[in-house]
């Protein structure tokens, strides 16, 4: 089970040092999110494997690009907030937060249970960089963080829109994990008002986009604030 973690991480060129770090971290969170799920419902799935590959990793496969957006920030990396906004089992937050040590993370979750969830992960992993925020995202203080990550709003309307750049610092950045291109040309067309510019970087995921049987796209959506 582990296995397809470890090559996973591998396939991502996490070092082996990291891995060694990562890697107990992750397969712990696992088997949380598995634990926890039918009662709080946090995943589609209570396989391991499936959320290696379909949370966790994918969780992963943005680090590098978070990483190139933090450095057009001008400050230093541990005064840099991050939000997930509607982290729900905590994706793609705490991969984040375990890979990304020295940022500061944000879990937005307006649900009580899903927050003792989270609460309770981030203490077994020894996550001293995450907090958890119980509100819904449009009460969030304005500009909370420099970079606002998130899995959730398929599709992302007018509204959430608006709210997710409320929260975002000015230079900030939205950075949403999304499937196909030609789905997000169309989601993004239909806020083009709101949103005008935009850019995707293409994300590897290891097993998922690069399936022989069945392969996923998968891209991550920048929006900078001006």
């Amino acid at each position: 089970m582990a296995d397809i973690l470890k090559d996973g991480l591998t396939k991502l060129n996490f070092s082996s040092e990291e891995i060694t770090v990562l890697l107990p971290k992750m397969e712990r969170y696992i088997k949380e999110l598995i634990l926890f799920n039918s009662a709080y419902n946090l995943t589609n799935t209570s396989d391991f494997d499936e959320i290696a590959v379909n949370h966790i990793l994918d969780s992963l496969s943005a680090v590098k690009q978070i990483c190139i957006l933090a450095g057009h920030l001008e400050k230093k990396s541990d005064c840099i907030k991050i939000g997930d906004i509607g982290s729900g089992g905590g994706l793609p937050g705490i991969p984040l937060a375990a890979a990304l040590p020295t940022f500061n993370f944000t879990l937005v979750e307006r649900m009580d249970k899903r927050c003792a969830f989270l609460e309770n992960a981030a203490a077994i992993l020894g996550l001293n960089n995450v907090i958890v925020l119980k509100s819904e995202a449009e009460k969030v203080s304005p500009e909370s963080f420099d970079i606002a990550t998130f899995r959730a709003f398929r599709p992302l309307d007018k509204k959430m829109a608006k709210t997710l750049l409320n929260l975002t610092a000015q230079n900030g950045f939205l950075a949403a994990y999304k499937a196909k291109k030609e789905s997000i040309t169309e989601e993004m067309n239909a806020i083009s008002d709101i949103i005008p510019e935009y850019k995707t970087e293409p994300l590897f995921v290891p097993f998922l986009t690069d399936s022989q049987k069945n392969p996923r796209e998968r891209n991550l959506v920048i929006i900078q604030k001006k």
